[in-house]
């Protein structure tokens, strides 16, 4: 690959995906009665500049605040999606609940974990023991769902969720005009603070907080107006909404939880007064827990660094979580040590995949594209031995690709033989042929569940596993049976998840599992290309036949007039794919290249309109996010009453007109993080001089590989690049699920 040698100024550009922005924030003191009005207005927006992955969470809160309008019989796919998602979610705290002890963490507290603990203890009652908190809950296992054909099974219906009533919408309108919040937050915080909402902000104005977008100089606005001089920025109310707001805003980022001294260094840039003691509060209050998991390997290998020391000394750092984390990651760990111990071990012949899923209830697998076809392979092997099998993807993009390498008589067009001998209940798909994850766990495809919600599935494979996040991943493990086989497989080297958590990375991380590594190498320049990057180089392939393109621009006005002429011209008449198969790919939303600027310029030449439905007309290209780091991409089709209609993989989807501001984007250019998972026939890259600071090499990895048959790269980031590649190693995520893991399944053993 040729680099540009020119020197490329950089632009004035937002902050870089995932940028810190605490020190920006303003202390309550300061802050004028009526900023909030100003500033809240463009609260739904602001969340999704911080990082590139926000936007695919905004829709889905959104969707929990529009979920009751609709009946059941007129919910969309992705209602009923998020409906089932609930229910899955109440039965795993209830399963929670009804075990003898708490949420297992912290088992090996310590020094400033045991300070926060017995704060928690003194507020409860003051007389339970140290270790009351920390016992670990007797591992609880499922009855194997019964050996009854997918036809016996049973989809659960849809939950609906009531809706606000009309005197809370009120209620909540009129004290927001009191503090001077903008009205449009009415349904939001009606959603998220439930009937008493009202009630709520007027005791305690930070709840605003719960509100997603709104910003601590928002809520501090708006506290100010309500309680005048009561209020000030050590209010342990302020302090406690901080603490909380700092976490979801690091989940926003992948984390399931941070240091307890990250967590007091964000508290001190927005002029809380006593860190220490805001940290106690929440904890104490319940608003956060408190974790202290000793790695054993990183405890080894300090240990080894420093002989003298004993491992008692090393310093295990103290972790802050919200509890739908914490709930999640333990809910997972449980049910894949469950799933580990359960099977029932068979010598399957075949590949090494073949043979790690026999003798095994959990197996990772790792490859690039060109390894899909393994676990595809397993699943008909799995089938041929008469079990139930289900094939899931992270998009439906993910899934037309495993269509073409399924068998013969297995995909699109199933044989009437196939469809008699492995239909599931609806009389549609057979069991090998690929679904979502999303609609897997909806029950909209897939085979459907037993009498007690389980799956009835005896192997579940999980293509482009690095795509799931921890509650997600939490819900699909609890509704697998007992004795039901787990294979993950995906690249590691992608960008991780949208939503928190990083169970693929963790799961490998662990090694409580076979992990089998595909040796098929992409194949083309593209495929050389994109090996070479994930080892950290990135080398000058030879592409004949115009597989890669490098266009040097020296700035981003030039770098978007240069993506429109290859999408529009250059791409279709020298590769002969058109523009409706070319997706471009840039760092973020915002920016004088990002998605916006880009979608402007491209929907002003491809579908040029007046975009008389909510800013889209028929025939343009757009992204919808269905569900927390799930997009869909796909053209409008038409508008009526119900919505806007979209053809989406050859599927209608309608978006209800009142979420079509909030969940839908013009789609000819998305960030990698929203096309991760996906792939197109040509894909355009553009790297702007601003996107420097947004580059690592997961990101070029991802960005770089999205394209089957051709990749151009609009290159103005000159030798940001090859330092990406070489040096831009991506911020681990702070998560627990790997020591929860080694714990439960090292225990296990024992």
């Amino acid at each position: 690959m040729t680099e540009p040698s020119r020197e490329t100024p950089p632009e004035a550009a937002e902050p870089a995906p995932g940028e810190d922005e605490a020190t920006t924030e303003r202390p309550v003191e300061g802050a004028d009665d009526g900023e909030v009005r100003a500033g809240a207005a463009d609260a739904a927006q602001s969340a999704d500049e911080d990082t590139a992955s926000a936007v695919d969470a905004e829709p889905a809160r959104d969707e929990a605040a529009d979920g009751g309008e609709a009946t059941s019989a007129e919910l969309s796919e992705a209602q009923a999606e998020l409906a089932a998602q609930r229910e899955l979610r109440a039965r795993i705290e209830q399963r929670k609940a009804e075990k003898e002890g708490p949420v297992a963490a912290g088992a090996k507290l310590s020094g400033k974990a045991a300070d926060l603990l017995a704060a928690v203890r003194a507020v409860e009652s003051g007389t339970k023991p140290v270790g009351s908190l920390l016992e670990a809950p007797e591992p609880e296992t499922r009855r194997p769902a019964p050996a009854a054909a997918p036809a016996t099974t049973v989809r659960p219906a849809p939950v609906e969720r009531a809706a606000a009533s009309a005197e809370t919408l009120t209620a909540v309108r009129e004290v927001l005009a009191l503090g001077g919040a903008p009205e449009s937050l009415t349904g939001q915080v009606a959603a998220v603070l439930g009937e008493g909402a009202a009630e709520v902000l007027r005791e305690d104005p930070w709840q605003l907080l719960s509100v997603p977008g709104v910003q601590p100089e928002h809520a501090d606005g708006f506290a100010r107006a309500l309680l005048g001089a009561e209020c000030g920025p050590g209010d342990p109310r302020r302090s406690v909404a901080l603490v909380a707001w700092l976490l979801e805003r690091a989940a926003l980022k992948g984390h399931t939880a941070l240091e307890d001294a990250a967590v007091r260094a964000g508290l001190s840039t927005m002029s809380v007064p006593d860190p220490e003691e805001a940290v106690q509060q929440a904890v104490s209050e319940g608003a956060v827990l408190v974790f202290q998991e000793e790695d054993d390997q990183v405890a080894e290998e300090d240990a080894e660094k420093d002989e003298e020391a004993a491992p008692e000394e090393v310093d295990v750092p103290v972790l802050l979580g919200l509890d739908r984390y914490a709930l999640a990651e333990e809910s997972l760990a449980d049910g894949l040590a469950r799933l580990a111990r359960t099977v029932t071990a068979d010598d399957w012949e075949g590949p090494e995949l073949v043979r790690a899923a026999g003798a095994h209830g959990l197996v990772a697998h790792t490859g690039g594209e060109a390894a899909r076809g393994e676990p595809v392979a397993l699943a008909e092997a799995a089938r041929t031995r008469g079990l139930r099998v289900a094939v899931a993807a992270h998009s439906e993009n993910g899934v037309r690709r495993l269509r073409s390498l399924a068998p013969a008589g297995r995909g699109a067009e199933p044989s009437s033989a196939d469809t008699a001998e492995s239909a599931g209940p609806a009389g549609g798909r057979p069991d090998t042929d690929p679904v979502t994850v999303a609609a897997l766990l909806s029950g909209a495809a897939g085979p459907g569940r037993d009498e007690e919600g389980a799956l009835a599935l005896d192997l579940l494979v999980v293509l482009d596993a690095p795509q799931l996040d921890v509650e997600t991943a939490a819900m699909l493990v609890e509704s697998l049976p007992d004795g039901c086989r787990l294979v993950l497989s995906g690249d590691p080297g992608v960008l991780g998840s949208a939503g928190a958590g990083r169970v693929f990375g963790d799961v490998l991380a662990a090694r409580v599992c076979p992990q089998v590594a595909s040796r098929v190498p992409d194949p083309g320049p593209i495929g050389e290309l994109v090996s070479g990057i994930g080892v950290g180089e990135l080398n000058q392939v030879e592409a004949p036949g115009k597989e890669i393109v490098i266009v040097p621009v020296r700035d981003a006005g030039e770098a978007v007039h240069r993506t429109v002429q290859l999408v529009a011209d250059s791409v279709p008449r020298a590769i002969g794919v058109p523009a409706e198969q070319t997706q471009v790919i840039t760092v973020g939303h915002g920016g004088s290249a990002g998605t916006r600027a880009l979608n402007a310029a491209l929907k002003q030449r491809l579908n040029p309109g007046p975009g008389r439905f909510g800013g889209f007309d028929p025939g343009d290209r757009v992204g919808y996010g269905t569900a927390p780091g799930h997009t869909v991409t796909g053209t409008v089709v038409s508008a009526d009453a119900e919505g806007l209609r979209l053809e989406c993989e050859g599927e209608e989807l309608v978006v209800p007109k009142e979420r079509v501001e909030s969940a839908l984007r013009h789609g000819w250019a998305l960030t990698a993080h929203q096309a991760a998972g996906m792939r197109w026939p040509a894909a355009v890259v553009v790297l702007p001089g601003d996107a420097a600071q947004g580059l690592d090499r997961a990101w070029v990895y991802t960005a770089f590989g999205r394209g089957e048959r051709h990749l151009s790269v609009v290159h103005g980031v000159d030798q940001a690049l090859p330092r990406a590649v070489s040096e831009g190693v991506a911020q681990e995520r702070t998560t627990r699920l790997r020591p929860l893991l080694e714990a439960l399944l090292a225990a296990g053993e024992e």
